[in-house]
């Protein structure tokens, strides 16, 4: 059984390749009809977390539990999850139809309306077959079928790749009207983290293998502040605050600072002539993970 609203459990997992740690020791869980951004940069082990939650890869040791059980050759576990991902093949000849006709069989919710609709905003050719397809109607194939099934779990694996702006807006506007009419969880991995902060509920970051934040999103937003101003004056202010990137130019400093400013911190700030700006969520993410491995590398080279 899940424990309380989890629908996954991941405890110590690490998946090996040679001599290269994918995932690290992760463990984390993924709640009930929440939108996740799993997030972090390419190479970050983004893509090999959700392929073992989805049994297409093995873990090299730890547990994973989906709806309470094993995932791998699970008929009971696997119709209630679609991965779409950029990397999905088709028969050479298969047209759109043939793959949403199939989608219709394994996916019990599967939605022939909404497909449609879907089929019409993002403009797919009907009569070209699959493999003839740019890049960006291939990547509107797999969006119509992960937002069409209506699975109780959905990964998205940087679904947009291809999509313009237009497409990509229309995919964030489409999921999120389905979704709340027919909540699910969805699992979304993205490295456009300014273009998902609005549509995602919780933040899952993964950096060299390794969850660096889990957090709802809300929180994350207040994680951070970007302190501007005079160099002195900013040095003086930040003295014993965690300080996760600076920048400088002349006797003007930016500093991005952890932790949420009190009442007496902004009347601090403002009497010191100090700008506060907010940091966005991709700005916290990319600050945060390069204050991480900048830390890893520290660390590494004292122990040497």
């Amino acid at each position: 059984m899940t424990t309380g609203n989890h629908v996954i459990e991941v405890k110590n997992l690490t998946k090996r390749y040679r001599d290269v740690v994918a995932v690290d020791d992760v463990s984390f869980t993924i709640e009930k009809d929440t939108i996740y951004g799993l997030l972090g940069r390419n190479g970050a082990g983004k893509t090999t977390v959700m392929s073992i939650l989805t049994a297409q890869n093995f873990a090299t040791s730890g547990d994973v539990r989906v709806f309470g059980m094993h995932p791998y050759e699970n008929a009971k576990v696997l119709s209630r999850m679609c991965f779409v991902r950029e990397s999905q093949k088709y028969p050479d000849d298969a047209l759109p139809k043939h793959a949403f006709g199939a989608a219709k069989l394994f996916f019990p919710n599967w939605d022939d309306e909404l497909a449609a609709q879907l089929i019409n905003d993002f403009q797919l050719p009907q009569k070209t077959r699959i493999k003839k397809m740019s890049r960006g109607q291939l990547s509107a194939v797999g969006v119509i079928i992960g937002i069409a099934s209506r699975a109780e779990i959905t990964f998205f694996d940087e679904p947009y790749l291809g999509l313009d702006a237009v497409a990509r807006q229309i995919f964030y506007d489409r999921l999120l009207e389905d979704y709340t009419e027919h909540p699910r969880t969805v699992i979304l991995s993205s490295h456009l983290i300014d273009e998902v902060s609005n549509l995602i509920e919780r933040v899952l970051v993964i950096d060299h293998g390794r969850i660096v934040m889990d957090e709802a999103t809300d929180a994350v937003r207040d994680r951070a502040a970007n302190i501007v101003g005079d160099a002195s004056a900013v040095d003086a202010f930040v003295t014993g605050r965690q300080v996760i990137h600076r920048e400088s130019l002349g006797n003007v400093a930016s500093v991005t600072v952890l932790g949420a400013l009190s009442l007496a911190d902004r009347e601090r700030l403002a009497a010191a002539g100090l700008d506060v700006a907010p940091v966005s969520l991709q700005q916290l993410i990319v600050r945060t993970t390069q204050n991480a491995a900048e830390s890893a590398a520290s660390e590494e080279g004292a122990l040497r």
